[in-house]
């Protein structure tokens, strides 16, 4: 019989814990029952399956992602937002490795609450962006670049993939200029010039 007061959001918080314990790929619903006191059967009356518990974990994951991020770029703009916004990502991102995994999935199908906390993280990242005026295919891209970089970085630190006697912290820096720099107005290449001819 499960334990009194066991929720779906209890699992999934538990879930969460582990998977930033062990991995997210060592997570199982063995683990979370027993971390829970209770056997794993009755874990399937509140989750319904592994891939349900992933799903939690993810928007979980995704929505106490952007509370972090929204909290650290608030009241900034320009340059010193994105580096907040970075410092805050990778902070995190070390921080709750398993969940992290969870956090950069695109929303899947129908799942309204997924698309939700997704376009919240969309938004957010919008914001921060705003204050470089750039149109709208530009700012796709920018907002691309910058998840991919962030993404790129702390996975490879994360997973000990930085080795060189250099600090990273300092690279990680460095990272975050080069991004902004690219952010600078700049006339897309295929824009015609004042005299209407391909740049």
């Amino acid at each position: 019989m499960p334990r009194a007061g066991l929720a779906p959001a209890t699992v999934v918080a538990c879930g969460a814990d582990l998977a930033d314990e062990v991995g997210l790929a060592n997570l199982t619903m063995g683990l979370v029952a027993a971390r829970l006191g209770v056997r794993t059967p009755s874990l399937y009356r509140h989750v319904g399956s592994l891939d349900a518990l992933h799903r939690g974990i993810s928007v979980q994951a995704r929505r106490e992602f952007v509370q972090v991020l929204a909290r650290a770029a608030a009241g900034r703009s320009g340059p010193d937002a994105v580096h907040a916004l970075a410092d805050a990502w990778r902070r995190w991102a070390r921080d709750h490795p398993g969940r992290y995994v969870t956090s950069v999935r695109a929303a899947v199908g129908d799942d309204e609450e997924d698309r939700r906390v997704t376009d919240e993280a969309r938004r957010l990242l919008d914001d921060v962006l705003a204050g470089f005026d750039l149109p709208g295919p530009r700012a796709v891209d920018a907002a691309r670049a910058i998840r991919a970089a962030l993404h790129g970085f702390v996975t490879l630190e994360v997973g000990g993939g930085f080795g060189l006697p250099r600090d990273v912290d300092r690279s990680f820096r460095s990272l975050v200029d080069t991004l902004i720099g690219g952010l600078r107005p700049h006339r897309d290449a295929a824009e015609p010039d004042r005299t209407g001819r391909p740049a």
